[in-house]
């Protein structure tokens, strides 16, 4: 529904600035009316004080329909996913004897891929700066789980419970920043993300009433902003 408002001023300019700081929008959202202009002046009015007035409607907003595009889950049989799990276990048997002594590794496989947990505390090399290294693995993982089947095979890898750690830390952050938002009403940046941290942003803020979240910008540089939720 658009909104109208009659603003006044010394000067139609003077009007239609007041009437934007009302509406709290820029010149081009807005439609204008002159009702009284300061030059159409009656000889009985020349000694009342000037007021102009101008009708200012808020223009219909264009929304873009997004596509959607969602993922077909890619299911195994279960000869698939016996394979794939023979494929991981074969380099992780590999790669084990390079890692920390006492490092430790599980395999769960389903018809959706293969889970692989890796255990031992010091093995933070293998996570990097923000799972940078995690989800690198995770990719030649998934390669590897992949060999000999025309599917392609989803591995999801966690190291040491990080990604649990880090899903905590980061709903932490995206309260902390929607705080901010909202107490200065100004957008947020965050730091570029993983679109598996960037996912929990959302998640964790799509209830919130108050803000918004969008991501901005290309891989793999893309990440959120927060901003106030737009109010007509």
């Amino acid at each position: 529904m658009d909104k109208t408002i009659i603003a006044e001023g010394r000067t139609t300019n003077e009007a239609i600035e007041n009437g934007l700081k009302q509406l709290r929008v820029s010149k081009d959202k807005v439609e204008i009316k002159v009702l009284e202009n300061e030059e159409k002046r009656s000889f009985f009015s020349i000694l009342a004080p000037r007021v102009v007035k101008v009708e200012m409607t808020l223009k219909e907003e264009k929304t873009e329909k997004k596509e959607v595009k969602t993922k077909k889950i890619i299911e195994l049989s279960e000869e698939e996913q016996e394979k794939a799990e023979k494929n991981v276990k074969t380099f992780m048997e590999e790669i084990i004897k390079e890692l920390p002594e006492n490092t430790t590794y599980a395999i769960h496989k389903d018809k959706t891929g293969l889970n692989v947990e890796i255990s031992n505390e010091n093995l933070g090399f293998l996570i990097g700066y923000r799972g940078e290294t995690l989800y690198a693995f995770q990719s030649i993982l998934s390669a590897i789980a992949g060999k000999d089947i025309d599917k392609k095979v989803r591995v999801i890898l966690d190291i040491e419970g990080y990604k649990a750690k880090r899903e905590k830390t980061l709903e932490e952050l995206a309260e902390k920043v929607a705080k901010t938002v909202i107490r200065t009403r100004k957008p947020v940046k965050l730091e570029p993300m993983q679109a598996y941290e960037r996912k929990i942003i959302h998640s964790k803020l799509q209830q919130n009433d108050k803000v918004q979240t969008e991501s901005i910008g290309e891989e793999p540089n893309r990440r959120i902003v927060i901003s106030l939720k737009k109010t007509r």
